[in-house]
């Protein structure tokens, strides 16, 4: 069973993995199927959940609000992580998508999670992607305000640089407690650019989503090198899938991430979990690194 973790010195304590929800919408689960599999989750330690306002245009949030009152009990066995910050077409009064990072577009996205997920709080609440409109001083009083009132209890980012997340936290009391970032084999980036050396050095576990490139690793024809290392170091430390090989060459970074797994399979669910207990060597490392890039190191 998993074991819940300090993502930040002043943060919450998240399960190692993280549940996502996505997808919620496609999964086409009643709400008693929800709390059914919730409840698969919880057993395997996944304490943590992953929402953000826009998912299934506008809906997951809502969906999963309706498990959680068929289940109450449930609300305090979890930390809801959701994010706020982009506005899609789903909505018809936005004639484009953009993005809103306003104080009164934060807190009415914080209200409306709330009222969503039928609870009176929100573990953490994210700003969902940079923007370059985003008055730092009004995202802080946002925050502050939220802090204040209770209803949000830590915040952090998603998908920002380090100069970003400088410039937020520069304005706030209290610290940001993570950074929601793509990393996977084939989204390496990240991890020369700085933006990983920046959460080593604050101390914070940077939330991992993508993992898996959304499904591409596995079905791009570019990637079949790459599938053929992850077979071969699969065989040599005794995974049972191609993805628990993925998931453990993530957990190796000294960042320690959270990965967020995407799937509505309980079975899928589990094996990720279960790669906690598997460990990579620097060569099997390197070995799919070089096999996702294409060339080795300089």
């Amino acid at each position: 069973m998993l074991q819940r973790l300090p993502i930040a010195p002043q943060g919450p304590a998240f399960s190692g993995f993280v549940m996502g929800y996505w997808r919620l919408m496609e999964w086409a689960m009643t709400p008693r199927q929800l709390v059914d599999f919730i409840e698969h989750h919880l057993e395997l330690g996944i304490t943590t959940v992953d929402h953000a306002d826009i998912y299934g245009d506008y809906r997951c949030e809502a969906a999963f609000g309706e498990a959680l009152k068929l289940a109450p009990e449930l609300r305090d066995k979890l930390q809801i992580v959701t994010k706020c910050g982009i506005a899609t077409r789903a909505k018809p009064q936005h004639q484009i998508g953009h993005y809103n990072t306003t104080r009164a577009h934060i807190l009415q996205s914080a209200d409306n999670s709330l009222r969503h997920f039928g609870t009176d709080r929100l573990d953490l609440l994210l700003i969902h992607r940079p923007d370059p409109l985003m008055d730092a001083d009004e995202v802080a009083e946002a925050f502050i305000a939220l802090h204040q009132s209770g209803k949000a209890l830590h915040f952090g980012v998603s998908n920002f640089t380090p100069s970003q997340y400088a410039l937020l936290q520069s304005r706030l009391p209290f610290t940001l407690a993570t950074n929601q970032l793509e990393i996977s084999p084939i989204q390496q980036s990240l991890l020369l650019d700085g933006t990983l050396d920046h959460c080593q050095q604050l101390r914070i576990r940077p939330m991992a989503w993508s993992c898996l490139g959304g499904g591409r690793l596995f079905s791009d024809p570019h990637y079949q090198p790459l599938r053929d290392e992850l077979e071969r170091v699969k065989e040599e430390i005794g995974a049972a899938t191609l993805e628990q090989v993925v998931y453990a060459w993530v957990l190796k970074l000294p960042s320690k991430p959270l990965p967020i797994i995407g799937s509505g399979k309980t079975r899928r669910v589990a094996e990720a979990a279960a790669a906690a207990s598997l460990t990579l060597d620097l060569q099997q490392w390197f070995r799919i690194r070089k096999a996702a890039l294409g060339f080795d190191v300089p």
